[in-house]
């Protein structure tokens, strides 16, 4: 391992026990200055970010991760702003019992340690973990692409900045290396990285899930679906799917493909249609293709592949596949799904249960769309990542999520036969 990142990862675990001396309150003074402090040093964020955005083609889906502007570096200060609100995980007693023998047990929250966060272009990202680690008693590693290395030294010297006038250690929150060889080191830094959380695409999170030596909760890529049932609402299930797929393409909640029941083919054009404004290129099997042909632009309508499911876009683009019953379409999710976030409309409750109860995914919706699954949206204040796995975290993770737990028992003289 390299001196320098053994430096690091030193750093990072000292003050981490350091963290565990610092109350809510003060934590709280702490979040919010540098929530001030994203607005007041907005021009420096933005020209940090504009030297990344600089070095990416418009054309690349990750573009718009990538971008802060005025608007999100608001919402970012407000999601920090509602972390502090919070009332901390730490310190709760989830378990409160006295044995026979008179020991008394109870199992308290605490924090993990130090957290390694490995993400690609997602600048926010390294507010997102910081205010969240910070609110629960962690320190974190942050590993960012080199995408995104301007605005992410950029905003972990601002952090340092407040940090450093509330007398707090700034190793709390530690920058790595934007290279392969830093990603590496974290994911083997047995000793100092307690959980590491990689955050991106599909190949970013394999890499880490096979190769770390230190434990990872994994967050998976989003192949997101939306079934329109047979007795689905044509009115709301045009604005899901727009929502669903047009709001923010690149996101892991963005729609990949509509299931649509085959009975509801003549609605088809209709339930599609909002889509166009967006230019969203539709790949559809043969019985969707026949409905829209002539009725959606030719020039935005393509022939589905099998490729075509199973395809996280991050794009103006998604699949349209045609079934014959709600048993059908949980076939497909169950076959292409990546356990994130699917949908079914529909206006019979007894086939929304069956949807529920059926599709395996760490949120399920009905009659609304995939857009919420956000530690924001959840009420969570923000998001550290959003877990696809069944061990442990599941779905968006925020403060509970990031803390474990310890046994403390208290005797007066008693041995163990």
């Amino acid at each position: 391992m390299e001196l320098q990142l053994i430096d690091i990862f030193e750093r990072a675990k000292a003050a981490s026990r350091e963290l565990a001396l610092i109350d809510d309150q003060r934590k709280n003074e702490v979040l919010l200055d540098v929530a001030d402090a994203i607005l007041t040093h907005k021009d420096q964020l933005l020209e940090a970010n504009a030297r990344d955005l600089a070095r990416m083609e418009r054309s690349n889906p990750l573009y718009d991760r990538l971008l802060l502007d005025e608007k999100r570096l608001a919402g970012i200060a407000g999601d920090m702003r509602h972390v502090a609100a919070l009332p901390s995980p730490l310190g709760k007693t989830l378990i409160d019992k006295t044995l026979d023998n008179g020991l008394h047990l109870r199992r308290v929250s605490v924090p993990f340690g130090v957290i390694g966060m490995v993400y690609e272009a997602r600048p926010n990202v390294s507010f997102d973990v910081f205010s969240l680690c910070f609110k629960c008693g962690n320190a974190c590693v942050l590993k960012g692409g080199r995408d995104a290395d301007d605005s992410n030294k950029a905003i972990v010297q601002l952090i340092h900045e407040v940090l450093e006038a509330h007398h707090v250690n700034p190793s709390v929150v530690e920058l790595l290396p934007a290279t392969h060889e830093a990603t590496g080191e974290m994911l083997n830094a047995v000793g100092y990285i307690d959980l590491c959380i990689p955050r991106g695409g599909k190949r970013l999170i394999d890499f880490v899930r096979d190769n770390a030596r230190v434990p990872v909760v994994e967050t998976g890529a989003g192949v997101v679906n939306t079934y329109f049932d047979v007795e689905g609402d044509l009115s709301i299930g045009r604005l899901i799917i727009n929502n669903a797929k047009t709001r923010r393409v690149s996101v892991c909640n963005a729609l990949d493909c509509l299931i649509v029941h085959q009975a509801r083919l003549d609605d088809l054009a209709e339930l599609c249609e909002p889509l166009i404004k967006s230019n969203v290129i539709i790949h559809a099997d043969e019985p969707a293709y026949t409905a829209l042909s002539g009725k959606y632009p030719d020039t935005l309508l393509r022939h589905a592949t099998p490729e075509s499911f199973g395809t996280e876009f991050m794009d103006y683009a998604m699949a349209l596949r045609t079934v014959s019953s709600v048993e059908e379409a949980i076939q497909h999710i169950s076959q292409y799904g990546s356990g994130h976030s699917e949908c079914i409309i529909t206006e019979n409750p007894q086939t929304a249960a069956t949807f529920e109860a059926q599709v395996d995914a760490a949120c399920v919706y009905v009659n609304a769309p995939t857009s919420f699954t956000d530690g924001a949206q959840f009420g969570m204040g923000a998001e550290i990542g959003i877990s696809t796995q069944k061990l442990g975290p599941r779905g968006p993770m925020a403060l509970e999520e990031i803390t474990t737990y310890k046994w403390l028992i208290e005797g007066h003289g008693q041995v163990r036969s």
